[in-house]
């Protein structure tokens, strides 16, 4: 089925503009497609300059005429993909003092449906649901949902244009009608006393950073709200939670080197936000509690890959801290979990997760691992302290999600839930691999590897090769439904597990930053090469993909090794570096400084900016299919980035082959809200796959 490839793409307009920069001067003729007041359009897309939309809107009539042929394909894959989701469908319950607690979906419904009952006996209650909510709207989305603690009230934090700018609103469960006013310009975080009155709720400023945390009491006017914290250093975010026994309410300070954590007693919500321990630079940790003891996952001393330590209530603070778990180099602390005289931590050892359970009483220890080379595991914990049934998540990318209640007294597991599959599906009929890749520095970076067991592996097949490898996230090796419409079409799937994750533990990820970053953009091309060299594909029939941070790696390695890659996705992509890590008011930028290095004071961090960055360096040769996705109200990667990646890239491209660039007009980062609009952006995007590749 072919595309349409006749179409005329669209021409952006150039417009001149030099940048001074250490001495040094770049051109960016696509500067014009950043609206000065962008801020204003991230709240309000109607405001965007008349000028930018019309060539926004010719972008997505590109993209349209083009893929029109594929119109049909485009169904069949959305309603083979639908077909693997249970179309009824519910969590396992899970208890929270007098209730059951439980999630849903119903037939032919976008959102879920939030739900309890006292026994798996009783008449169920829905108290939220979000179709409700959603309904007459483009986008929605609910950064918290969060039940007081006696059971009565709902705060709601949401979203309706994907700018990630939120408001609070407050409904009596009993009732559905809504306490009070709803308060708005939230940050996305907040939390309960133990009074059921009071919420204390981040705020963003102007530029849409986190910036101080105020305290609300339900039936109060929010312009009274007080504020009890303000940062001022606008390199840092902030969040709010509780401990694992409910009585502490906590303030994480974070940037993505340093953390500061502050504590106030919840059933005190008038009182202050108390220092754990102040923040010092590079140094990072993480808080609980429970019966007198504060529970501290740290770096200090050199513990790169973290170790856990205690604290009495009665003295807090970095020097009174004493090692409980040791620092174990290569096994990375990711979490913690606390329930009654036991401590469950997760781990990431030797690129696969696991979980520990210790007996805070004995010391004994004892794990939960899987025999599969690649898997997930999560560990979800329990709603309530005094309980010794904690819950956890396995699954592989054969095998879908299993929901285990685990009795960390009897050393029992139940299963609770298997991901149903209505249209089938047998883990049999597929392989999983474990491979390791030699970068060029000597590194061995993890792969992981899907296929059907009749595709051959004799380097006929074509590759769909996943990577992030930035801010220490590790790609976990899991299932999903959406892959197997390419991996029962002949298509190898694999995940690149580079630097700049933490799949090798926090070294893995601290040797990919600042002027380490290039070893990012190196293992995922190894990556490409060893999966080669073992016939799993060749050259010039890998579709590469990568979203965000991961997009920066598409620009990098489409830059760097063109003729590997038949196509490229490049989801809501960070391309332009340069500019945007210059530029001191965009949301993100003085947060990023600590993972990308500070261009505008620091003339090497230019430099080792300057060489990889993808839109800066795109240049007259032949480049690979392209696909770039984007929406106009996301505030993480704003939208010009990838606008301007597009019109550049075929001004220079030399080649035969397509850019196309679809742009959401009324979505955020994450793309679309409801369930079934999700896929069928995914139904889109493979239909253009399998037609580039002929599979179509």
């Amino acid at each position: 089925m072919p595309i349409k490839k006749n179409v005329t793409p669209p021409t952006a307009t150039k417009v001149q503009k030099n940048i001074t920069q250490h001495g040094k001067t770049r051109r960016d003729d696509y500067a014009w497609l950043k609206d000065v007041n962008w801020q204003a359009v991230l709240k309000d897309p109607s405001k965007l300059d008349a000028a930018i939309r019309a060539h926004l809107d010719a972008e997505n009539a590109y993209t349209n005429a083009v893929t029109a042929p594929l119109a049909q394909l485009q169904e069949e894959l959305f309603q083979e993909m639908k077909g693997r989701l249970a179309d009824d469908d519910s969590s396992a319950p899970m208890r929270d003092g007098p209730y059951l607690y439980y999630r849903r979906e119903e037939a032919g419904k976008q959102y879920p449906i939030y739900c309890r009952k006292a026994d798996e006996s009783a008449d169920e209650e829905v108290y939220f649901d979000v179709n409700v909510a959603a309904d007459g709207l483009d986008f929605y989305k609910n950064a918290a949902l969060a039940v007081s603690p006696d059971h009565t009230m709902l705060a709601i934090v949401e979203d309706t244009n994907g700018s990630e700018i939120y408001t609070l609103r407050v409904i009596n469960i009993a009732t559905g009608k809504q306490v009070g006013q709803s308060v708005s310009g939230l940050g996305g975080s907040l939390v309960w006393a133990n009074d059921n009155k009071t919420l204390f709720y981040t705020i963003v400023d102007d530029n849409h950073r986190p910036c101080a945390v105020k305290r609300h009491v339900l039936g109060t006017d929010p312009s009274t709200d007080k504020e009890v914290y303000r940062e001022k250093d606008a390199g840092y975010f902030m969040s709010l939670g509780k401990s694992s026994d409910d009585s502490y309410i906590f303030l994480r300070i974070g940037s993505h080197t340093t953390t500061e954590w502050r504590f106030m007693k919840a059933n005190k919500p008038t009182g202050t936000f108390d220092v754990f321990a102040e923040r010092i630079d590079d140094e990072e940790y993480d808080l609980d509690f429970a019966d007198g003891t504060f529970y501290i996952v740290t770096n200090k001393d050199g513990a790169v890959d973290s170790k856990i330590c205690t604290c009495p209530e009665a003295t807090p603070g970095r020097a009174n801290m004493v090692d409980l778990v040791p620092y174990q180099q290569g096994t990375l602390i990711e979490g913690i979990h606390l329930v009654d005289g036991y401590l469950l931590r997760q781990e990431m050892h030797d690129a696969l997760p696991r979980i520990i359970i210790r007996n805070l009483k004995t010391g004994e220890e004892k794990a939960i691992s899987f025999p599969e080379e690649a898997f997930n595991l999560s560990l979800v914990g329990s709603y309530e302290y005094n309980t010794s049934v904690v819950r956890f998540v396995y699954n592989s990318p054969s095998t879908p999600a299993q929901t285990y209640d685990y009795d960390v007294a009897t050393d029992s597991r139940t299963m609770v839930k298997q991901q149903e599959v209505p249209s089938g599906h047998n883990p049999a009929d597929y392989v999983v691999r474990r491979l390791t890749a030699t970068s060029h520095d000597g590194a061995q970076v993890p792969i992981t590897v899907l296929h059907h067991k009749d595709t051959p592996i004799d380097g006929s097949a074509p590759m769909w090769l996943y990577g992030y490898g930035s801010y220490g996230h590790a790609i976990p090796a899991s299932f999903s439904t959406i892959r197997l419409a390419m991996v029962n079409r002949g298509f190898v799937f694999a995940v690149a597990h580079i630097r700049g994750g933490t799949e090798r533990g926090q070294q893995w990820y601290l040797d990919a930053k600042k002027d380490k970053k290039v070893n990012t953009f190196h293992d995922f091309i190894a990556a490409a090469d060893h999966l080669i060299d073992q016939n799993y594909t060749t050259a010039g029939n890998i579709y590469a993909e990568g979203r965000s941070a991961g997009g920066l790696l598409m620009g990098a390695v489409t830059n760097m090794r063109p003729e590997l890659w038949k196509m490229v996705h490049l989801g809501v992509p960070f391309v332009d570096v340069l500019n945007t890590i210059s530029d001191d008011t965009l949301p993100l930028t003085p947060p990023e400084w600590p993972e990308w290095g500070n261009p505008i004071t620091d003339a090497a961090a230019y430099d080792d900016i300057e060489a990889y960055c993808p839109y800066h360096n795109l240049e007259a040769k032949a480049y690979p299919h392209t696909l770039i996705t984007s929406s106009l109200t996301d505030y993480r990667v704003t939208y010009w980035e990838p606008a301007k990646y597009a019109a550049k890239m075929r001004e220079v491209n030399t080649a035969d082959t397509l850019t196309i660039m679809k742009m959401e007009m009324a979505t955020g980062h994450g793309g679309a809200s409801g369930r079934f609009d999700s896929l069928r952006e995914s139904a889109f995007e493979i239909a253009l796959v399998l037609a580039i590749f002929n599979k179509a």
